[in-house]
């Protein structure tokens, strides 16, 4: 890694949004999501579309902010380009079911794009839609049906890349009432398992601070051999 990368860890994805260097975008992005698909290359190239539109850069400091309707692999793609992530707490999640997100500034001034889904599942192959049936859907694909799957996956996102925007995307400029800042706060422990926990999320329980899952109102345990569901609300 070269001192430049180490001062803007970020230098070689501006690079490439400003270069409109998709493939590279998408290649990166398959570092975050795993392998490629056509979705996390429709949010590569939403995102670019998005950043080049509201000319922003993102230091992860929220003075940039994403908000995605989906939680499939379009927001992946989202998430890398533009640099708005869960934990620098710049990404936020409205569970429409919807492959489209929303980036703004903080004077809200903000680009929102959705994705014509039909355009971009016509480009795909009649194997292709075979092996996501078996493979994803069913979850009952061979070894061979998920590495096919892969290769054709592969090709499909690569190609996606240089459809026209206009082809898929719905782009519309707008202003919006951008969230506050996250707040900071401070810590208190658990009373019964002794971790430190978020104040606001901390519950109380015989007079004593307690976190959620200690409190009952989880829906999973740790247990030593994995995750054991045991309900709650």
């Amino acid at each position: 890694m070269s001192n430049a990368n180490v001062d803007d860890p970020r230098q070689d994805i501006e690079e490439a949004i400003a270069m409109g260097d998709l493939s590279k975008l998408l290649t990166l992005t398959g570092m975050l999501h795993g392998h490629f698909c056509p979705f996390s290359a429709m949010g590569v190239k939403a995102a670019v579309r998005a950043v080049k539109e509201l000319g922003v850069k993102s230091t992860g400091m929220e003075e940039v902010v994403a908000i995605v309707e989906t939680n499939n692999c379009f927001s992946d793609g989202v998430q890398f380009v533009t640099g708005c992530s869960f934990g620098n707490n710049a990404l936020i999640y409205r569970d429409y079911g919807k492959t489209a997100f929303t980036l703004a500034r903080r004077s809200g001034d903000a680009v929102r794009i959705s994705v014509r889904a039909d355009r971009v599942m016509e480009k795909r192959t009649p194997e292709a839609t075979q092996l996501f049936e078996r493979v994803v859907v069913e979850r009952s694909g061979t070894k061979a049906d998920r590495e096919r799957l892969s290769e054709l996956w592969k090709e499909l996102s690569f190609r996606i890349l240089d459809i026209p925007d206009e082809e898929v995307f719905d782009v519309r400029r707008m202003t919006i009432k951008v969230p506050a800042y996250a707040r900071i706060f401070a810590n208190v422990k658990c009373s019964v398992c002794g971790e430190n926990v978020m104040e606001p999320r901390a519950r109380m329980k015989d007079g004593k601070p307690v976190c959620i899952p200690c409190a009952g109102h989880e829906y999973y345990q740790l247990a030593g051999d994995g995750i054991s569901i045991i309900g709650g609300g």
